[in-house]
């Protein structure tokens, strides 16, 4: 049984066949007659890749030359038939990705080319993750938050890089203040850019907040930082993808005070993908 994708989009998900890396993409084309002769130009099944841009929409640009198989020359077909295609050998270097600007999908194309009425045209998506490798070097990050005279605190984060299904372990520091803090929450910010320079356009979406204090801290007070990361709709950082989009991701650490004055300090931080995620009908 295929391992089966669950895709969101606009709050809409649909199941879609997973495919992990470079796995084949292989199938079955099915054609029913339906009891009468079928005369056609051809048959033909392609593998696309794609990336659908939200303010062009209606020009999509193709990421991968189009892998095209014959399934059937001109003729006559009378009875209902099957054609096993395979495209083994086709790239999928991005991953599937439903924005909230874009989206970069990968589809299988059946066509029946017909003489003088409209062709009929079949269109199935499948999704595509790639896994990557533990990163070699993932340092730790430290920074520091600062008020002239009034606050200064220090952060750290136990490393730079997460998997998806990772854990944010770190320490806050309060090292002056003099302000009345109400309460600290960490949130994380996708960074969804498309474009490219005068006409880049980018668009945060607060995906998670996590209150890691509530009440006044006291000089030298320390506060642990413990955030898992898989509850959340994540998906790996994505960087100028074929010079089209990116996504990123932020960490953003926010101080509220009593009079719900907000401080705050933002890391990015990269996001990979170490397994697949929870399929239904697995192998």
């Amino acid at each position: 049984m295929p391992r089966v994708a669950r895709i969101s989009a606009d709050e809409k998900r649909e199941l879609l066949p997973l495919f992990i890396g470079d796995e084949k993409v292989s199938g079955v084309v099915k054609v029913d007659v339906q009891g009468r002769p079928l005369v056609m130009l051809g048959i033909k099944v392609e593998l696309v890749g794609q990336i659908e841009l939200g303010y062009d929409r209606g020009n999509p640009h193709q990421f991968t030359p189009i892998a095209i198989k014959e399934l059937e020359p001109a003729g006559t077909i009378n009875e209902n038939k099957n054609y096993p295609f395979d495209f083994g050998n086709f790239v999928k270097e991005y991953e599937t990705y439903h924005g909230s600007n874009v989206t970069l999908r990968y589809f299988v194309r059946v066509t029946v080319t017909r003489q003088y009425v409209s062709d009929i045209v079949v269109v199935r998506d499948f999704a595509v993750q790639n896994i990557s490798t533990q990163p070699d070097v993932n340092t730790s990050i430290k920074m520091e938050v600062g008020i002239e005279d009034c606050l200064h605190i220090e952060f750290e984060y136990n490393k730079s890089k997460f998997d998806l299904e990772g854990v944010v372990i770190g320490k806050i520091f309060f090292l002056l203040v003099r302000i009345k803090i109400k309460h600290m929450e960490i949130v994380i910010i996708k960074r969804e850019s498309t474009g490219t320079g005068a006409e880049a356009f980018h668009e945060n979406d607060n995906l998670a907040k996590f209150e890691i204090m509530d009440g006044a801290p006291v000089r030298g007070e320390s506060i642990p930082v413990r955030l898992f990361l898989a509850p959340y709709k994540l998906t790996p950082t994505m960087k100028a993808v074929h010079m089209l989009f990116s996504v990123k991701y932020f960490l953003n650490l926010v101080l509220v005070d009593e009079e719900d004055r907000r401080y705050f300090k933002q890391q990015e931080i990269t996001l990979y993908r170490k397994r697949p995620m929870p399929t239904t009908g697995s192998e």
